[in-house]
């Protein structure tokens, strides 16, 4: 799955344990710059990794930060931060109207189906979707700061999980409305 790719530095850094931070901001970086060699590898356009070259600035400044200062007044805010940023960039995706979920889609779509109406909105309502819920967990996010990390990480993890699940409802919903309305479509 394209989107657990795109978004596993993120996955990582939710998962580790907050008291090990910095290893956890260092750990996503590295995985975030794999990904995008391995992606620079398969011929992909930088245009198309929005979310992925993101996730390298974020993860690259994070990693200073936690190794410059452990005790930084932010750490409790880190979580808040990541899925404001990934709102950001996901936000501003839009913005530019080349949504984030368009590159991804591409690479389990057929070509004749790229410039259709129908596709390019699809990526529109899903990226919208995965930006709301980003606002969301950072609000969420900020408000839990100095709760239990437990708390955080399941708050993290459903900004993450309600979109994956809408995503392959919404697209399965789509096919099958096309489906109907053009038998030959499948």
């Amino acid at each position: 799955m394209s989107y657990l790719r795109t978004f596993a530095p993120w996955i990582v850094f939710a998962v580790i344990p907050s008291q090990y931070w910095q290893w956890a901001a260092l750990v996503a970086f590295g995985v975030s710059v794999l990904g995008i060699a391995q992606q620079v590898r398969a011929g992909r356009r930088m245009a198309a990794m929005a979310i992925d070259i993101g996730s390298v600035v974020f993860f690259a400044a994070l990693t200073v930060l936690a190794f410059a200062d452990p005790n930084s007044a932010l750490h409790p805010y880190v979580p808040a931060l990541s899925s404001g940023v990934l709102a950001v960039v996901a936000g501003i995706s839009l913005a530019v109207r080349t949504p984030f979920t368009l590159p991804i889609a591409k690479q389990t779509t057929p070509q004749e189906l790229w410039d259709h109406p129908v596709f390019i909105r699809t990526a529109y309502v899903i990226t919208s979707v995965w930006t709301a819920s980003f606002v969301i967990g950072c609000v969420a996010l900020a408000a839990l700061a100095h709760s239990v990390s437990g708390v955080r990480t399941i708050v993290q993890m459903l900004a993450f999980v309600l979109p994956v699940l809408f995503t392959i409802r919404y697209v399965a919903y789509i096919q099958a409305k096309a489906n109907t309305l053009d038998p030959s479509a499948s």
